[in-house]
């Protein structure tokens, strides 16, 4: 649940780390950091806990660089302390890192026998070393990079900074998301879209073995063997101001009261509701024809994709396969050639699902999924994506995510039942006009879960004021 967060900028950027860092805090963490390039040499500053203690940090210890990365991070080797925060660095190099470095421990002891010092306990400073290995042989920042990623072996997104290197960040990625995000005479990092937010719409996505050097004046792409390449540049739909309570007291609450907006946007693009039919996007397969359909996904998605297979089994007389995507991708079940296997994912970057994905398009499988990021690496990968229109959910515990998932696998199994022959006209119509009244339920359900919670709340009111008064009177 790390955060990366990165900018090359005109001015000063600690500040605006620190703001592109809160807007990842929903994912959880221990401890944040950042680095910046000082006047040619590395300067960082680390705290336990909460970002309200770095920016004290600051306040007493100011960074003025103009080039930096900043980590949020959740402990994974290594306890959530100051020393094993992120950046990690040395005088020549500052990374910060998502993921697992797999083989960490044999670099580290080969590092060591060669010389260099480790500082803390984590997985992520052996890729310091390894890069300043690369760099005391003589090779450039770039160089470094590229034959340091060779050695690597795990899951990871990096951010890299060089002293001496202030129009210099160099990114890549392997297994965990990260986005770059484009300004005018500045470049930025992030992990997520919706820490850019507040700086850029215009995002590039890194794809799987992609590594990028960015400097002010733009960024050169190249995949995991060295070769330019050019990925697309689309508009971001995060913004900054959806990061936001609103009136609610947590993002959980203000999620929750959301379900009856984004399930209708997400039911009004699969419906004609006109017309009383669906409208599921071709999925380049005969449906008559098929004997299966194989869905795998991961937490809650997967929940979703248990009610899924109920209503496709029941609508589309079509019998569902369904795993959960880490067990599946390790027993590699038999897939047959032209059949459909369906994953999904809110995020469209779970490394299982998207694991499990590449081994069923490997063994010919057509492929669909429904994922609420249409830019994800799951959608870009599938050769059907079916969105939901949920928006950003920032709550850890999935609610419209997970209603509006529901929302699109109703309507796809509809469309199956139809196409096959086995759900009559008169019957979709019915059942397209339940789906139709479904945010209306929900608006009622919330509306009275409201007038409850206020009546709780002048409840417990009154008993504070109870009890307050019989302690009162109690000599």
């Amino acid at each position: 649940m790390c955060g990366i967060v990165g900018i090359i900028g005109q001015k000063a950027v600690a500040t605006d780390l620190i703001d592109a860092l809160r807007r990842l805090e929903y994912r959880g963490y221990d401890s944040a950091g950042i680095a910046t390039v000082e006047n040619g040499h590395l300067e960082r500053r680390r705290a336990e806990g909460k970002l309200r203690n770095l920016e004290g940090r600051l306040l007493k210890e100011p960074l003025n660089g103009h080039t930096g990365i900043g980590h949020t991070r959740w402990a994974t080797h290594g306890r959530p302390t100051e020393r094993n925060a992120h950046p990690h660095m040395n005088s020549q190099v500052s990374v910060v890192h998502n993921g697992i470095i797999e083989n960490f421990r044999e670099l580290k002891a080969e590092l060591t026998a060669k010389g260099h010092v480790f500082e803390s306990d984590t997985d992520t400073e052996a890729i310091v070393h390894v890069i300043t290995d690369e760099l005391g042989k003589g090779a450039t920042p770039q160089v470094a990079v590229k034959n340091a990623l060779q050695r690597l072996q795990g899951a990871f997104a990096l951010a890299i900074i060089f002293a001496g290197h202030d129009d210099l960040m160099i990114a890549a990625r392997q297994g965990s998301p990260l986005a770059i995000g484009h300004g005018t005479g500045a470049m930025y990092l992030g992990s997520d879209a919706i820490a850019l937010a507040a700086f850029t719409d215009a995002i590039t996505y890194l794809e799987e073995g992609d590594w990028a050097v960015l400097h002010r004046a733009g960024v050169e792409i190249f995949d995991r063997t060295g070769a330019r390449v050019e990925r697309p540049l689309v508009k971001s739909v995060a913004s900054s101001l959806l990061v936001d309570k609103g009136n609610h007291r947590h993002f959980m609450a203000k999620e929750i009261h959301e379900q009856p907006d984004v399930i209708s946007h997400t039911l009004s693009n699969y419906l004609d509701m006109a017309a009383g039919t669906v409208k599921v996007p071709p999925l380049g397969i005969d449906m008559a024809s098929l004997s299966r359909v194989t869905l795998s996904a991961c937490g809650t998605a997967y929940y979703a994709g248990l009610v899924g297979k109920y209503w496709i089994e029941r609508y589309g007389r079509l019998p569902v396969e369904i795993d959960v995507a880490s067990e599946m991708r390790y027993r590699e079940p038999p897939l047959g050639k032209g059949g459909l296997s369906l994953f999904v994912s809110q995020s469209g970057e779970t490394a299982d699902t998207l694991a499990t994905l590449r081994h069923a398009k490997a063994e010919g499988q057509r492929i669909a999924s429904i994922v609420n990021v249409r830019t994800s690496s799951i959608a870009r990968e599938s050769d059907v994506a079916l969105p939901t229109l949920a928006g950003p959910e920032i709550g850890v515990a999935s609610t419209k995510a997970f209603t509006c998932q529901l929302s699109v696998l109703a309507c796809l199994a509809l469309a199956l039942g139809r196409e096959r022959g086995v759900l009559g006209k008169d019957e979709e119509r019915a059942l397209v006009k339940a789906l139709i009244e479904v945010p209306r339920h929900i608006s009622t359900v919330l509306r009275n879960e409201q007038q409850y919670e206020g009546i709780a709340h002048i409840l417990s009111k009154s008993r504070d004021v109870l009890y307050l008064g019989a302690a009162r009177a109690i000599p």
